[in-house]
């Protein structure tokens, strides 16, 4: 089979031809209302627990206790929460995209357990920073939840099981976000998360070369 005959490799190629999904500012309805908060609230409220839980590592001298695992750990939440967030900005909402989020919004969970139990008693878990946890932990639950109201229909479809042919396909928006608000979205991504935690683990890595080589 030609992958790039197929219907979802088509429908990606033209979603470009759609006109861009708008959030207005002044909110017509709670549809509306709900959509702006998303985009423009929960979106980047993720960004300022981010550098706050990377500045307490730092601050703990994460190198010097857990290290490489517990950063390799940051690195794995990392991944379960951005592939949904980049199906979402992305693609069309629909039963696979809501059971990708909620998969990946309970492995956060898990994983994040996981990583409080990877510094207890190696290094200090100051009150503020299992703060930060908290918001960090709630914040994909919240996407959902909004995604849920905004696409009712879809969130039925999936607990019917998702039995329309486009269920279970990874599609484009029909309206997609505009180019503009991708960019920021993409650019906070890379200055508040990717760069401040390749820091880390950079520092991790060359501490634990140090202490080899001693």
């Amino acid at each position: 089979m030609d992958l790039k005959k197929s219907p979802v490799a088509r429908a990606w190629r033209g979603r470009r031809r759609s006109a861009a999904l708008a959030a207005p500012r002044r909110p017509l309805d709670a549809d509306d209302a709900n959509r702006r908060f998303l985009l423009y609230g929960v979106m980047p409220l993720w960004f300022v627990p981010a550098v706050a839980d990377w500045a307490m590592h730092r601050r703990t001298r994460i190198e010097d206790t857990t290290g490489v695992r517990e950063s390799a750990v940051h690195a794995l939440m990392m991944a379960e929460a951005g592939v949904p967030i980049a199906m979402g900005l992305l693609a069309r909402i629909n039963p696979l995209v809501l059971t990708v989020m909620g998969g990946a919004a309970l492995a956060h969970a898990a994983t994040a357990l996981w990583d409080v139990g990877l510094a207890d008693g190696e290094r200090e878990l100051h009150p503020v920073e299992q703060h930060i946890h908290s918001f960090l932990e709630v914040l994909p639950l919240t996407a959902l939840a909004f995604l849920c109201t905004l696409h009712s229909d879809q969130a039925r479809a999936t607990l019917r099981g998702g039995r329309s042919p486009g269920d279970w396909k990874l599609l484009p928006k029909e309206n997609p976000l505009s180019a503009r608000y991708l960019a920021g979205i993409g650019l906070g991504i890379g200055a508040c998360i990717v760069l401040p935690y390749a820091e880390e683990m950079t520092r991790c890595v060359k501490a634990a070369r140090l202490r080899r080589g001693r």
